[in-house]
């Protein structure tokens, strides 16, 4: 191809980059939850860690939704899961090829990595359809994984990105929108 491609090029290689955000910040989430859910289950299968203070490690299946809500409920848990992550997925490539910030696409990586990992352990591991939780801040907050952490987060951005979307435009390759400040 010519350097005469025009703005549709560029365009569709800043669309391609965008989408390779979303899928690497997932591919990353998916790699640290899936192996630290291994190390988990081998690890404290003899019992709880104490880490610092109020952090312990303690190896728990989870058969309901976030925060142990729903036990039993998996066949609706994984459902309401995938059907989350194909509508993130669909909203991500639409945000990719319009232009969207590319830090929503991160943040939707989050989301995707996040509900995939959970969704795999729940297909894939062999616990009935429960995941593997061993994250333990407080006696009083539900244990967790890293895949909970990363929707957790990336929920709280999500909101962030929605309530004030002009600060998540000025990136090197995205223009400032005129009468803002070059922060």
């Amino acid at each position: 191809m010519s350097g005469a491609t025009g703005t549709g090029g560029g365009a569709r290689r800043l669309a391609v980059t965008r989408a390779g955000v979303l899928f690497f910040v997932a591919l990353a989430v998916i790699a640290a939850d899936q192996a630290t859910k291994s190390w988990a289950l081998s690890a404290l299968a003899a019992g709880p860690h104490h880490i610092i203070g109020p952090v312990y490690l303690v190896l728990t299946l989870n058969s309901g939704a976030a925060f142990s809500l729903g036990a039993g409920s998996t066949p609706i848990v994984e459902t309401v899961a995938l059907l989350i992550v194909c509508v993130v997925l669909w909203h991500s490539g639409r945000l990719a090829r319009s232009g969207g910030p590319t830090v929503m696409m991160a943040v939707l990586g989050l989301l995707t990595g996040g509900a995939l990992s959970n969704l795999a352990d729940r297909v894939l591991r062999g616990h009935h359809g429960a995941v593997v939780d061993f994250i333990q801040l407080v006696s009083w907050w539900p244990v967790f994984n890293v895949a909970d952490a990363a929707i957790t987060v990336g929920a709280i951005c999500l909101v962030g990105t929605l309530m004030w979307p002009g600060r998540s435009r000025s990136g090197p390759h995205e223009p400032v929108q005129e009468g803002r400040d070059n922060e």
